[in-house]
């Protein structure tokens, strides 16, 4: 159980059937904790993928679920009014740099609009009672653009997005900061670096790729192949939020006193995006075939997790290594497609 756990508290995950917003349900059922799951469940991608992981925390007795968008203010405030959640965990977003070029106004809805509708929530939630105790909200490695210095530190400048994408997740944060400010509001802004694992997000590339070499299509390769990826392992992901969950920052002279924190969440160790596909190739056991391309508007050359912070207040560092991982989202990815391992 996560340190100074209360079993009386109620946490609230948005974006529950998303990836990272399922693992940390999962767990946090697991170990007993009462969750309340938020989610519209919407098509950006396999909508079945979705159910499939609702179906698997439906299991749980303490979970409960509305099907619903952090975009629509009365359902917001229906689910703080019904269930008075002690902590949030915003993770429901929009996501993905390349479809925010072409699909702006839906990370407007989600992430702005719908990171509002949150912040006011746990805000009035102090006019009847206590009020929300920790909102952790999820930020992006996307917000350090194309900067050359390495690694990415939380005290690096982030005033040059290169995509819509990253432009809201670093508006959440001022935001975020602002609120904290001005209503007391305990808040933890995570900033994740590459995020894979089973049950993952197709729209990301280690998924495409694997989709793409299960139907023998060839695979998408920009700049070609020149780019590097601080890959971070799901389980590592969800281990350190569960660390920050009853532990909400109690302010600092960098914030004035305010009760607000940003950290990064990377494996700290950027990997080759060719050596990526040789290690997902194998742990498939499929051949990719190779489509090599330029970059691509809105991408990054490398992304690289400074994780000092996260090290210093929680005495972690997530350390899956990038062969383990994908060897584990490749037994998952074999078994939820029924892969018979005759695949060459």
């Amino acid at each position: 159980m996560f340190e100074n756990f209360d079993p009386n508290n109620t946490i609230l995950v948005t974006g529950a059937s998303g990836f990272i917003g399922f693992h940390l349900s999962k767990l946090l059922l697991s170990e007993g904790a009462t969750v309340v799951g938020i989610d519209n469940m919407n098509d950006y991608y396999d909508v079945g993928l979705k159910e499939a992981r609702l179906a698997i925390l439906n299991d749980y007795d303490r979970f409960s679920f509305v099907r619903g968008s952090i975009a629509d203010e009365a359902c917001v405030q229906h689910v703080f009014e019904d269930w008075r959640p002690d902590i949030v965990v915003n993770l429901a977003a929009q996501a993905g740099v390349r479809y925010s070029i072409d699909n702006p106004r839906s990370y407007i809805d989600s992430n702005l609009v719908g990171f509002f509708n949150i912040l006011e929530a746990c805000r009035h939630s102090y006019d009847t009672r206590e009020g929300v105790k920790h909102l952790i909200f999820a930020s992006s490695s996307s917000v350090y653009g194309n900067q050359e210095k390495t690694p990415f530190s939380v005290t690096d400048p982030v005033d040059h997005p290169i995509s819509l994408y990253a432009a809201t997740k670093k508006s959440n944060e001022l935001m975020g900061y602002a609120y904290s400010h001005l209503y007391g509001i305990p808040m933890t802004g995570v900033r994740f670096f590459t995020v894979y694992g089973p049950f993952g997000r197709p729209d990301m590339a280690y998924f495409k790729f694997a989709d793409k070499m299960r139907r023998g299509e060839p695979i998408q390769i920009y700049n070609n192949g020149d780019m590097l990826r601080d890959f971070t392992y799901v389980d590592d992901i969800v281990s350190a939020l569960e660390r920050m969950l009853c532990n909400p920052p109690k302010g600092s002279d960098e914030t004035a006193g305010d009760p607000f924190k940003v950290y990064n969440i990377g494996n700290n160790s950027p990997e080759k995006l060719l050596d990526f596909i040789g290690i997902l190739e194998q742990k498939l056991g499929l051949k990719a075939v190779r489509e090599y391309l330029p970059m691509q508007p809105g991408d990054v050359y490398q992304t690289y997790a400074d994780v000092d912070e996260l090290m210093k207040d929680f005495d972690f560092k997530p350390a899956t290594p990038l062969a383990l991982g994908l060897e584990r989202f490749a037994a998952w990815y074999r078994e939820y497609y029924g892969l018979n391992g005759d695949e060459s």
